[in-house]
């Protein structure tokens, strides 16, 4: 079976470059641009390996953390990833910064790195 990962993030371009990236990698991605569409996302999609979570989903929406809350409520099994462009100072980030159990990559993020989160025996293409 194929790894899989959760991305969700409010930003198209990013979104669509790691769907291409984990595809060609032999990742199954189901993404989402916020946390009402990761809630549709197919049941499957609770086993996947990874989520990638974007923190900040953008003013007066849901965040990356009620997405976390709301995947540890369903049971999800996998590493949970926090994508943040903003400072460390962030309140969003800080209180990312204080769960347990979870790592935060700030945006620019490597995509070896990425794609070691799911296939840790592999590099990016080149």
């Amino acid at each position: 079976m194929s790894p899989t990962v959760v991305l969700l993030d409010d930003d198209d371009d990013l979104r669509e470059a790691l769907v291409e990236l984990f595809d060609s990698s032999g990742c199954e991605c189901f993404p989402a641009a916020s946390v009402e569409e990761l809630q549709r996302l197919p049941s499957r999609s609770l086993e996947s390996n990874v989520a990638l979570l974007d923190i900040n989903l953008g003013a007066e929406r849901q965040s990356g953390l009620d997405a976390f809350r709301w995947l540890q409520a369903q049971h999800f099994g996998g590493q949970i990833v926090f994508l943040t462009g903003h400072a460390k100072s962030h309140p969003l980030v800080e209180e990312a910064r204080r769960l347990s159990g979870v790592r935060v990559m700030e945006k620019p993020m490597p995509m070896d790195e990425l794609l070691a989160l799911v296939l840790p025996t592999k590099a990016a293409p080149s």
